[in-house]
C-alpha cells in the first residue's frame, strides 16, 4: 500500500490525477496484451503455425499424403457440386483431370491457395460516411 503525502486540496487533486493516469495506462496495456494473446488462437494463426508445408502431410519426398487425398477427394467434390447434372462422359473427364491436378497438389500449393483465398476475405475497407450534399434546392420545391 502506497502512502500519500497529502497536505492540501491541490495535493489531493494531483494524487487523484496521478492515480487516474496510472489506471488508464494499465487498462490500455491490459487490453493490448489481451488482444495479442487472443490473436494467437485465431483460425488463421493456428493454421499458419501448424499447417506449414514442412510438417503437413509429407513424411518424406515419396509419400505425399495431401496429393493422394486431393486426388481422391477433388473428383468427388467436383462431380457432386459443380458437375452435378452433367453426363457420364463429362463426369469421367472431370474425374480424370481433377485427379491428376489433385495428385500434383502438395502441402506447399495448398497453403499458398489458402493464403490467397484468405487475402480475398481479409480486412474489409471501411465505408466512408456519405454526408448530405446541399445543392440549394429547398425540400418543398417542385423539383425535389
Amino acid at each position: 500500500m502506497k502512502k500519500y503525502n497529502i497536505r492540501n486540496l491541490e495535493d489531493l487533486q494531483a494524487a487523484k490525477l496521478e492515480l487516474k493516469v496510472a489506471y488508464t495506462l494499465k487498462q490500455n496495456l491490459l487490453k493490448n496484451d489481451t488482444k495479442v494473446y487472443l490473436k494467437q488462437f485465431t483460425l488463421g494463426a493456428l493454421i499458419k503455425k501448424y499447417a506449414t508445408p514442412s510438417n503437413l502431410f509429407k513424411a518424406d519426398e515419396k509419400l505425399n499424403l495431401s496429393g493422394t487425398a486431393m486426388s481422391l477427394l477433388l473428383p468427388m467434390f467436383m462431380n457432386k457440386t459443380i458437375f452435378r447434372s452433367a453426363g457420364f462422359l463429362t463426369k469421367a473427364a472431370v474425374g480424370l483431370v481433377s485427379g491428376k491436378v489433385g495428385k500434383s497438389l502438395d502441402a506447399e500449393h495448398l497453403s499458398a491457395i489458402f493464403n490467397s483465398v484468405k487475402g480475398w476475405f481479409g480486412k474489409k475497407k471501411e465505408k466512408k460516411d456519405r454526408k448530405f450534399v446541399d445543392y440549394g434546392i429547398p425540400p418543398d420545391s417542385e423539383t425535389y
